[in-house]
């Protein structure tokens, strides 16, 4: 199987394939910073259930060739580029945190080719009417994202530097962290395993550009390009209550608008428990 794919404008985009390799195929869409490599199911499980996973690096991050100025409904078209390249007619998406909005755009721009959608502690777009966007969401997270919006340079030369010392040596993102995480979460990120695939995410998204990150917080923050309440393909939709990063309101306004949305919140989760819960997201993606 292919490595990369090319899209119409000659951009690299790198993939990356497990589970049965005749499976029916999901994109899994990472978060931010993320890369094709980030945490999924073991290669067993996918096997199993008849899945074939398919992931790739977003624009700027890892082995693919950024694309200035996307926005999140510019994902639609790079993943018919993947899918067109696999031989992909129909397929589902899932996406968590940062990849959960374009998981979305992919089911409202795709309604011929996605089966059903998952978005995963996901984000609601900056404009949402009657959301208040920041309400429970960690300082530093609004911090970032205010910057994002009222001073992009600003907030890109915050990036840079910060991108290249967690290259450096990644644990320092999940260090930045801690002080937020719940319980929980701090559980969850402590697994071996779990730390490991999380330590060569960040390393490889970061490993050639700043800008996968860059881009994508100014893309989420920015104009989707897309309605959510557009989308007509089942959708499913998991937040954890105790969510600080992506507060579990961004979900809930969602679920208010998208017409088959499944709303599913669990009381005592927050973001690093959609890890735990992705393998269950999967099996209801592959049961449509």
């Amino acid at each position: 199987m292919p490595d990369h794919v090319r899209t119409a404008d000659g951009r690299r985009l790198r993939i990356e394939i497990a589970g049965d390799p005749r499976g029916r195929p999901v994109f899994l869409l990472h978060g931010m910073p993320g890369s094709r490599v980030g945490p999924r199911p073991r290669s067993l499980f996918l096997y199993q259930r008849g899945a074939r996973l398919i992931s790739y690096d977003r624009p700027g991050y890892g082995g693919s060739d950024r694309r200035p100025g996307r926005r999140v409904a510019d994902v639609a078209e790079d993943v018919a580029r993947v899918a067109d390249a696999l031989g992909l007619d129909r397929f589902a998406v899932a996406g968590r945190s940062g990849g959960a909005p374009h998981a979305l755009a992919c089911a409202a721009l795709m309604p011929d080719r996605v089966t059903r959608a998952a978005a995963m502690v996901g984000l609601a777009p900056r404009d949402a009417r009657g959301l208040n966007w920041f309400a429970g969401m960690a300082p530093s997270n609004v911090t970032e994202f205010r910057t994002a919006v009222s001073d992009p340079e600003r907030f890109a030369a915050h990036i840079i530097p910060r991108s290249a010392r967690i290259r450096d040596d990644p644990a320092r993102l999940l260090e930045e962290l801690r002080a937020d995480l719940t319980a929980d979460d701090r559980l969850i990120v402590s697994d071996n395993t779990v730390r490991s695939m999380l330590l060569r995410n960040y390393r490889e998204a970061l490993g050639t550009s700043p800008y996968g990150w860059i881009d994508d917080a100014l893309a989420l923050t920015g104009p989707w390009g897309f309605d959510p309440a557009s989308i007509k393909v089942p959708v499913l939709l998991w937040h954890g209550q105790e969510d600080v990063f992506s507060p579990a309101s961004h979900s809930a306004w969602l679920a208010e608008r998208i017409p088959r949305a499944t709303a599913v919140l669990e009381p005592s989760a927050a973001h690093f428990a959609a890890l735990r819960a992705l393998p269950r997201v999967l099996e209801w993606l592959l049961s449509g």
